[in-house]
C-alpha cells in the first residue's frame, strides 16, 4: 500500500488556510494513517470514527462515533470468530468461546487502541480532554471499534482484518493457550491468593428463547472483568477467561 505522504490528506495551499487547531488535526489524521498503513479514500469515515459525543457541537460534526462503533464491534467479532475456527479446527464451540471472548472486550479493544495510538487523534470537547479522555480505556476500546467499522466501510473486510491482525498480534499468541475451564483455573488462582471470587450478574438481553448474559468476574482488590455468552455459565467462563488473559495467567 502507498504510504501517507503519497496521498496528501490535503494539498499545501489548503492546510495554509486551516487554523492551527484544524492543522494540527489534519497532522494527527495524517500521521495515523501511516500508523495504520492505510490510506483512507474517504477520510470523513475515520474523522467520524474519532470524533467522542463530548465534541458535538451542532455545528463542525454531525455524529460522534457511535454509529462506526456499533458497526465495528460486529466486524471485529466476525474477523476473531473467523481465525479462531482456522486456527483451532479441531476445538468445539466450548472451546471457542472463551478465547473469542478474551479477544473480542473492551480491554483488548483499548489495549488495541493504545499500540495503534488512536488516543493522540481523538476529538474530544476541553473538558474531557482535560479530565484524561484521551487515555480512558472505555474511551480507547469505543474508538478502537468505530476505527475497525470505518475501515471495513472505506476498505472492506480486509483493510478491517489488517488493523485486528496487526494490533491484536499478542493477544492472539495469548489465546492460544487460554483453557477451556477458565473457571476452575480462575479460582485456583483466586484461591492461591487467598482472594474472594464471585460472579455478578450485569445485564441480560434477548428473548426468553435466545437470551444473551453479561457477567462480571470479580476478585478482592482487582477491577472487574466482564463476559457474554448464551448462558450464564458461559458467560462466567468467558469472564473468568478474560480474567486470566488480562493478567497473563493461563490455566
Amino acid at each position: 500500500m502507498d504510504p501517507v505522504h503519497r496521498v496528501p490528506w490535503r494539498s499545501v495551499s489548503q492546510v495554509g488556510e486551516l487554523s492551527a487547531r484544524e492543522k494540527q488535526q489534519e497532522l494527527q489524521l495524517a500521521e495515523l494513517q501511516a500508523r495504520l498503513d492505510y490510506v483512507f479514500k474517504q477520510p470523513a469515515l475515520l474523522h467520524e470514527a474519532l470524533v467522542h459525543g463530548s465534541a458535538l457541537d451542532g455545528a463542525r460534526h454531525r455524529r460522534s462515533y457511535d454509529r462506526l462503533e456499533f458497526l465495528g464491534d460486529r466486524v471485529l467479532g466476525l474477523i476473531v470468530a473467523e481465525r479462531l475456527l482456522r486456527e483451532h479446527a479441531g476445538d468445539e464451540e466450548g472451546d471457542l468461546a472463551p478465547r473469542l471472548n478474551a479477544l473480542v472486550n473492551k480491554h483488548a479493544c483499548a489495549s488495541a487502541a493504545r499500540k495503534a495510538g488512536l488516543g493522540e487523534a481523538l476529538v474530544l470537547s476541553p473538558s474531557e480532554e482535560a479530565s484524561g479522555g484521551r487515555g480512558k480505556a472505555a474511551i480507547l476500546g469505543d474508538a478502537c471499534e468505530s476505527v475497525i467499522g470505518a475501515l471495513f466501510l472505506d476498505g472492506g473486510l480486509e483493510a478491517a482484518r489488517g488493523f485486528v491482525t496487526r494490533f491484536w498480534a499478542d493477544a492472539f499468541d495469548g489465546a492460544r493457550t487460554v483453557a477451556r475451564d477458565a473457571k476452575t483455573a480462575l479460582q485456583e488462582w483466586a484461591a492461591a491468593r487467598k482472594k474472594g471470587l464471585s460472579y455478578v450478574l450485569v445485564e441480560q438481553t434477548g428473548p426468553e428463547h435466545a437470551p444473551r448474559f453479561v457477567i462480571e468476574a470479580r476478585i478482592d482488590g482487582f477491577t472487574p472483568t466482564r463476559g457474554e455468552g448464551a448462558s450464564k455459565r458461559e458467560a462466567q467462563r468467558a469472564a473468568a477467561a478474560a480474567f486470566l488473559e488480562e493478567r497473563g495467567v493461563h490455566g
